[in-house]
């Protein structure tokens, strides 16, 4: 299996990749628009990925299937986890990562990020992954099996930059959810930029362009 993607291409030779997994019941066009938002001129030419999550029956809603890159068993997200949904979407990813590799963009000249589940799935996923990326980005997101992170991340990923942004007033994945990945990663000595804002769980402008700001460097041409 692999998964279905949206692509914004340059239209010549790619200098970088940035993979964007959308939340629970979106879809692969939710972040589109950061293809003509976030300006990366400096970057190079950028290849955008929006990955579509799998069809599934999530049990916090009712059963109904939409897409999810794992099942939410209950509200608490660290109790009850879908292990399996999880490290199969991992994989996915993963896959995605190094079927990028073999069109031509390195490993470290690609940024994973997502929001809310993909978010989870792309901290996860990223961290795991055995080749080093340029960064990874984490909207209103958390960590997923966390008490695997010390023992399963690669060294590969140890040093890799991770932009986090949480909204204050979350009620999806409450604020404190977040800190406790904040702190776990700087406790392993991940360089990690913090940025919490007053709003829900959504995205705003300022943190649009603190994600441009921290694309920019992490994918700087040096």
């Amino acid at each position: 299996m692999s998964l279905q993607t949206f692509e914004v291409n340059p239209g010549v030779a790619p200098r970088a990749t940035v993979i964007i997994l959308h939340g629970l019941g979106a879809d692969g066009t939710d972040f589109l628009s950061f293809a003509d938002e976030l300006k990366l001129d400096a970057v190079g030419p950028v290849r955008w990925v929006f990955p579509r999550a799998p069809v599934r029956r999530v049990t916090i809603n009712g059963g109904q299937p939409m897409r999810a890159w794992y099942d939410i068993l209950n509200m608490d997200l660290v109790q009850r986890e879908d292990e399996a949904g999880l490290r199969a979407s991992m994989a996915l990813v993963q896959a995605l990562i190094d079927a990028e590799v073999a069109r031509g963009v390195p490993a470290q000249r690609i940024v994973l990020g997502g929001f809310s589940q993909g978010a989870a799935i792309a901290l996860g996923a990223g961290l795991r992954h055995g080749e080093r990326l340029a960064g990874l980005l984490a909207m209103s997101g958390y960590m997923p099996l966390a008490d695997r992170l010390a023992t399963e991340r690669t060294m590969a990923n140890a040093e890799t930059p991770v932009f986090q942004a949480h909204g204050r007033s979350d009620g999806v994945i409450k604020l404190p959810r977040a800190t406790a990945t904040r702190d776990q990663l700087l406790a392993l000595g991940q360089p990690l930029e913090w940025h919490e804002y007053p709003m829900e769980h959504s995205v705003c402008m300022e943190e649009v362009q603190a994600i441009q700001a921290f694309l920019r460097q992490v994918l700087a041409v040096g």
